[in-house]
């Protein structure tokens, strides 16, 4: 049975999470300390305690999913003895990507903490607080060429364009506010369900760029190996150990389309992976594969009892 290791991005969060792995696993318990000491604050009393609008700002956020992620990850090798070299590949979702990264060792926990720290503050400041907007784009007519379609129209009056193709029925798009409500009415028009989602800024369009020009500067002082299991990245949706690819596919993620529906099927048709475990906060990716991915199997691992019988069942 070939494994896949998932890694949840920006939504998973919620306050309490992992607090149930620190209070069962020293390991847990380690990542949490060492993500702290890394950004020299306590992160870990904000994820535990909220309060849940702190929690919620992208550059809390992102750090605490990751967090959850390696405690998760690292738990699972030290005391059940399952290691990242079992998966034949990782992915994220979108910050998951460093998730990910981190998990298979081609970047450190501190350095992935800071990177993460700096990139939510990043995207926060590209664009001013009310300016940008993202839509989710929900039903069973919600697809990318329909999304496409919303996006151009939308684009009359401003940015616009897919942001997320996270699968069938569920595509995101991201741009100025003006074009995405416009883009609302057009995806209404030809079908779809639009919800305007609740983000302090629009992820994954060209609006990042001043975002991933400072990831650009920050990545190339980053040490970056080759990762223990190929990383199928969001922005090419295809498998990868090179380094210095990994560097630049992360600048381009920030402003590029999240191709995630693209790469799971990548990873079932062309990889082989029958099996997909999520690590880290939540179940969305799990619920996605299922859709994605019918055949295979979705399991998410957030709770102690999750990673026991996850180990078991190797």
């Amino acid at each position: 049975m070939s494994l896949a290791f998932l890694f949840p991005g920006q939504g998973s969060q919620a306050v309490g999470m992992g607090a149930d792995l620190a209070d069962a696993f020293g390991a847990a318990r380690e990542v949490f300390q060492e993500v702290d000491d890394a950004l020299g604050q306590k992160l870990s009393k904000l994820m535990r305690e909220g309060p849940e609008d702190q929690l919620t700002l992208t550059e809390n956020a992102q750090p605490a999913l990751m967090a959850v992620s390696l405690a998760v990850m690292r738990t699972l090798e030290k005391e059940f003895g399952v290691a990242v070299d079992k998966a034949a590949f990782v992915a994220g979702h979108s910050l998951g990507e460093y998730s990910a990264l981190a998990a298979a060792g081609a970047i450190s926990l501190a350095d992935t903490a800071r990177l993460l720290k700096l990139r939510g503050q990043a995207m926060q400041r590209a664009v001013p607080v009310g300016e940008g907007a993202m839509a989710s784009l929900i039903g069973p007519k919600s697809d990318v060429a329909l999304a496409e379609a919303a996006a151009a129209a939308g684009s009359a009056v401003g940015v616009c364009v897919v942001a997320n193709d996270n699968n069938a029925g569920n595509v995101v798009i991201s741009g100025a506010k003006a074009a995405v409500d416009l883009a609302i009415e057009k995806a209404k028009e030809l079908g779809a369900r639009a919800i305007p989602l609740n983000v302090s800024a629009p992820f994954h369009c060209p609006l990042m760029q001043p975002a991933a020009d400072e990831m650009a500067e920050a990545l190339a002082a980053a040490t970056i190996l080759a990762p223990r299991a190929p990383l199928v990245a969001n922005v090419t949706a295809r498998p990868t150990l090179d380094p210095e690819a990994i560097r630049r596919m992360l600048v381009e993620q920030v402003t590029g389309r999240v191709r995630w529906r693209e790469s799971m099927l990548w990873m079932v048709e062309q990889g082989g992976v029958t099996r997909f475990a999520e690590a880290g906060a939540g179940k969305v990716l799990s619920g996605m594969a299922k859709r994605i991915a019918p055949d295979a199997e979705a399991v998410p691992l957030n709770a102690p009892a999750d990673l026991e019988a996850f180990a078991k069942s190797l």
